[in-house]
């Protein structure tokens, strides 16, 4: 079966993806290119999960595509709202007609010989085998597995008589009303599931090993209401991706540079907006802020559902479950018709899929990342990696921008492969997450590319750093190095033709 041949192919349709189709549309326009998604539409993580209240963690303007700022008021926006800002995006600039979906992707290898990737998988409506090529593969499926969460095993689970749960298999017709729920787990997930159940439940619990740092922001920018009254949507809305993207920056730096000033900051806040006498420990964090991602909450909804008596926090260790509930190591027991276990995601790099060069398997977690953008000695390839202490969007916007750069600039230059290589010893033992010290990412040390002690080896995370470096600096800098395209054989039949041509001109 002949691939079907691309100049460019992305894999995932989901913020990613489609952002950098959109940039590779409107910055390349001679290329052909298709993007290929295991979904039946377009949405990626936003397609995927349905539980209640599922919503952003960042602030919607500068989560969104910075060619398409969000057009809303909405801080932190639904799962619903993001999903169809995502599919109205890839309407607006016509990139539905060339996605391919219900692909199941198994393998890439690169061909030297060809100068192509060959990428081989299943169509998951007929389960036929199907195959693609391209010139160049960029990989927009982000860090986790789409199959399956993080679940710890818990002594004796399989004995609970009530519905058990993880948010990434939310059962659609899940009833909960007046029931009785403990939401394990106290990162984003957990934060967002708790107020959205307690409208309903009974009673909901939150059950943490650890607290996490929890900020309110604004549910809607009243500021922007404002000012769309008085000057163009374009304007307002750029303006306060602008603004909320210095907020945000200044929020880590400071939180960086002095940590204990931050951290005083951000209990203060929560203690004002629990009740009055609350145990503080329990949202006390014994890391210092940004060491971990730091949860948003909109209009103090967690807090309100915790003044209101419908929700409680428990910060203690399951000993083991049984058919009622869970026994803590404490001591204590907490009965449940419902537990959710929102207990993290397992990191998968690829979507699952094999990398192979020349039929060499590629040891992902062995690798290096040029620029957090393109993965050492693997050529013609990127990755879009978002930040993980910023908005994700912000560093897939400009990666995705650098690749079309590349692009570009091996076409000026008549080149038909490009390849980063380490040629220093650079490589650490520590992975490109490894600025969080998350338990999903200690796990995930093992599965994602090596950090380097150096730039560009080394991820920065800085915003305005990585603007700079890779919108502005050349694309040659004596570690990225290119090959010339070589220009076809002509063979011996074409150059006998060619020689009576030149005759019976001559003559």
């Amino acid at each position: 079966m002949e691939p079907l041949h691309f100049d460019v192919l992305i894999i995932g349709a989901g913020l990613s993806g489609i952002g950098a189709a959109c940039h590779l549309s409107r910055e390349c326009p001679t290329k052909r290119f298709a993007i290929l998604d295991r979904r039946e539409q377009v949405g990626g993580t936003w397609d995927l999960f349905h539980y209640p209240g599922i919503r952003s963690d960042s602030d919607m303007f500068s989560f969104g595509f910075d060619f398409h700022p969000w057009p809303g008021l909405k801080v932190l926006a639904d799962g619903p709202s993001i999903q169809q800002y995502i599919s109205d995006t890839a309407e607006e600039y016509s990139i539905k007609e060339h996605i391919h979906f219900g692909i199941e992707l198994s393998k890439a290898n690169w061909d030297s010989e060809k100068k192509i990737w060959v990428i081989d998988g299943i169509n998951l409506k007929t389960g036929e085998r199907c195959s693609y090529s391209c010139r160049f593969l960029i990989s927009c499926t982000g860090y986790y597995d789409h199959h399956q969460g993080y679940l710890p095993e818990f002594p004796g689970a399989e004995q609970f008589q009530g519905d058990y749960i993880h948010p990434q298999h939310w059962p659609e017709k899940l009833d909960y009303c007046n029931k009785t729920i403990v939401v394990i787990g106290s990162g984003a997930t957990a934060v967002t599931l708790v107020p959205a159940l307690a409208e309903k439940a009974k009673h909901v619990t939150m059950l943490q090993r650890s607290p996490t740092y929890i900020i309110s922001v604004p549910a809607f920018d009243k500021l922007s209401k404002k000012l769309l009254k008085i000057l163009p949507s374009s304007w307002v809305f750029k303006f306060a991706r602008w603004r909320n993207i210095k907020i945000q920056r200044w929020l880590f730096k400071t939180s960086k540079r002095w940590p204990n000033f931050m951290r005083k900051l951000f209990l203060r806040g929560v203690r004002k907006s629990l009740p009055q006498n609350f145990d503080m420990r329990h949202f006390t964090p014994s890391y210092q802020p940004w060491d971990q991602r730091v949860c948003a909450v909109p209009d103090d909804n967690l807090f309100k559902a915790m003044r209101s008596g419908k929700t409680s926090v428990m910060t203690d260790e399951i000993e083991s479950i049984g058919e009622t509930g869970i026994q803590l190591k404490s001591g204590e027991r907490i009965t449940a018709d419902i537990i959710i276990t929102a207990t993290g995601l397992k990191l998968q790099v690829l979507g699952g899929m094999q990398l192979y060069v020349d039929g060499n398997e590629v040891n992902i977690k062995e690798k290096l990342t040029y620029k957090a953008v393109l993965l050492e000695g693997v050529p013609n390839m990127s990755w879009v990696f978002g930040y993980t202490n910023a908005p994700w969007t912000l560093k897939a916007d400009i990666s995705a921008k650098y690749i079309c750069r590349l692009l570009n600039y091996m076409d000026q230059g008549n080149f038909d492969t490009c390849i980063a290589k380490d040629t220093e010893g650079c490589s650490e033992n520590s992975s490109v997450m490894s600025s969080l010290n998350s338990g999903y990412v200690e796990r995930g040390n093992n599965v994602l590319p090596r950090q380097g002690n150096k730039y560009p080896w080394r991820l920065l995370n800085n915003y305005e750093e990585d603007s700079r470096i890779l919108l502005k600096q050349p694309i040659e800098d004596g570690i990225l190095t290119f090959t010339l395209r070589q220009a076809p054989e002509v063979t011996p039949s074409i150059k006998a033709s060619a020689h009576k041509t030149e005759e019976t001109m001559t003559s």
